[in-house]
């Protein structure tokens, strides 16, 4: 019941942001009374913070380097730019809620964001830069490496949209996906790796 609970309020959020959500809204999407609802959430902040927490935790499990010594920069880079893909094509409300409450500056996840993004974020920092030291990679600015892959692959949920019109898609595909993961992983590697 709470999975459903906290899908359909994420939709909810994401269409309305959270001054236009209503508690009743919610318990009409997902199909249950106001007052089922307030036993699981007893008031809307609570249920939005919780899926905002689930959605930056469903992020960490993709959302970090791992640090695999059978694997080069370049294959890790690039499996970080596929899984940040894949959330965007399978959480696309998701990432539209979060996006929003970042916009707004984040008051509701802003102590969350800092207790447990930021230590994973700048233990990948610190990867990064021994990449650099190491010559693996150029000599970059990890910080905007992760800013602009961030920008880049949040793009095809947050605008997903404009892309589509642009496209004159209906929805965008899986072939799109796939194509978008080949240019973004080729254009950030290309910026990042000294040629051989």
């Amino acid at each position: 019941m709470e999975t459903n609970i906290l899908r359909g309020a994420e939709k909810v959020f994401a269409e309305f942001g959270f001054h236009g959500s209503t508690m009743d809204r919610i318990a009409d999407n997902v199909g249950i009374s106001k007052q089922n609802l307030l036993y699981y959430y007893p008031s809307k902040e609570r249920l939005y913070r919780t899926v905002l927490q689930n959605i930056v935790d469903l992020w960490l499990e993709r959302m970090t380097f791992a640090d695999e010594p059978s694997q080069s920069p370049e294959q890790i880079i690039a499996n970080y730019v596929r899984g940040k893909l894949e959330l965007s094509r399978d959480y696309p409300t998701a990432s539209k809620v979060f996006a929003m409450e970042v916009i707004a500056g984040a008051p509701i996840i802003k102590d969350y964001l800092q207790t447990r993004l930021k230590p994973l974020f700048d233990k990948d920092i610190k990867l990064v830069r021994r990449w650099v030291r190491n010559k693996q990679l150029s000599s970059i600015k990890p910080e905007h490496l992760f800013f602009s892959i961030w920008a880049m692959t949040q793009t095809y949920a947050d605008f997903s949209v404009q892309i589509e019109l642009m496209m004159g898609k209906p929805k965008l595909e899986q072939k799109d996906f796939d194509h978008a993961t080949e240019f973004l992983t080729t254009m950030i590697l290309r910026g990042i790796v000294d040629p051989k």
